[in-house]
């Protein structure tokens, strides 16, 4: 299924979907200017070196976190700023979530992917407002659906006028507190032919594990983000932290920074492996 027609998205100097592999990747959510900068300089240096594409990701505002007083971000003005800066310090590119149709042009000012979250990718209106800033949209099946699902919110985001568009795979509700991969979904999501992202990261997310907040699995992430390449996905998505343990958003998931170079090379290498 995934030699179909799939179409190559253009960003900046490079297209997503095509014989080089691409990353989103960065902290869940914005802390500080230092752990952005800090994360997006070293994920810089080892995509540049890895030749892999690089695009930076982090959320200014978490907005469906599991209690009221959980650390959300600095919100969208503030964020926005900040994610600049490490834009243009960086010379890279930028994707970040909206949660809100009316977040939408502000943030295309800034981000050259909207991601829509999961738990939202069904609300028509946030698709239909993502689409219209004529940025790349990334749409993240949600945990509730399967991935023959995803038609009908890609054809949301084609009759607003878009058609340049990721979807991705985070993982599928597997009884109460656990998600399951199953990874036939990537030439399933690939047949309506569009790159498919793999969230190696929120796949071993436990939501509400602890009661106030998600747990997860961080030993498994190389496992699953392996698998995907197998199994044929164009892009990995990996949430980064230079401490994961200190983090104040989604720490048990995420991936150490020292961690990063060597499964980034790893997944490249299986990457090129199955295209030969």
């Amino acid at each position: 299924m995934r030699g179909m027609n799939m179409k190559r998205i253009k960003l900046n100097n490079f297209e997503i979907g095509g014989d080089k592999l691409t990353i989103l990747a960065g902290p869940c959510a914005i802390e500080s200017q230092e752990i952005l900068n800090k994360t997006a300089e070293k994920l810089k240096e080892i995509t540049t070196k890895l030749d892999i594409n690089f695009v930076f990701k982090s959320s200014f505002d978490k907005a469906n976190r599991s209690s009221i007083n959980s650390f959300r971000g600095p919100g969208l003005e503030k964020g926005l700023t900040m994610l600049e800066k490490v834009k243009k310090e960086f010379d890279i590119p930028i994707v970040t979530d909206i949660h809100t149709p009316d977040q939408a042009a502000a943030t295309a000012e800034v981000a050259d992917i909207l991601q829509i979250p999961a738990f939202l990718c069904r609300q028509t209106d946030l698709l239909v407002a993502a689409a219209k800033t004529g940025k790349i949209v990334n749409i993240k099946k949600g945990q509730f659906l399967a991935p023959e699902q995803m038609g009908p919110l890609i054809k949301k985001v084609e009759d607003s006028g878009n058609n340049n568009i990721l979807v991705t795979d985070r993982g599928t509700s597997f009884g109460y507190n656990n998600l399951v991969v199953d990874f036939r979904g990537i030439p399933i999501m690939q047949s309506f032919g569009y790159p498919v992202v793999f969230d190696a990261t929120h796949s071993v997310q436990l939501p509400g594990a602890n009661g106030c907040s998600s747990g997860g699995d961080r030993r498994f992430v190389p496992v699953l983000a392996k698998a995907a390449m197998a199994a044929g996905a164009n892009v990995l998505f990996f949430e980064i932290h230079p401490d994961p343990d200190k983090a104040l958003c989604d720490g048990p998931n995420m991936v150490a920074l020292d961690k990063a170079e060597e499964l980034f090379k790893t997944c490249k290498d299986i990457f090129e492996l199955v295209r030969r």
